[in-house]
């Protein structure tokens, strides 16, 4: 399980939104948010682009570390 820090998420729907944007990329698996922890946890399923992954989150309003 891989995982990283993202920084803005309060709800539940921020915790869906990333999870969401997480699973639009290649490789990334099982995209699971813990807001208490401030991170995405995730399988790679085949190499994860990481720079597309915290673009994605990003462009959606939060700040990926």
């Amino acid at each position: 399980m891989l995982v990283l820090k993202v920084n803005g998420m309060r709800c539940g729907h921020c915790k869906a939104a990333v999870e969401e944007a997480a699973a639009k990329i290649p490789g990334v698996s099982r995209p699971e948010v813990n807001l208490e922890a401030g991170e995405l946890r995730f399988e790679e399923s085949a190499p994860v682009d990481m720079a597309a992954l915290r673009e994605a989150i990003a462009d959606i309003g939060f700040d990926p570390q």
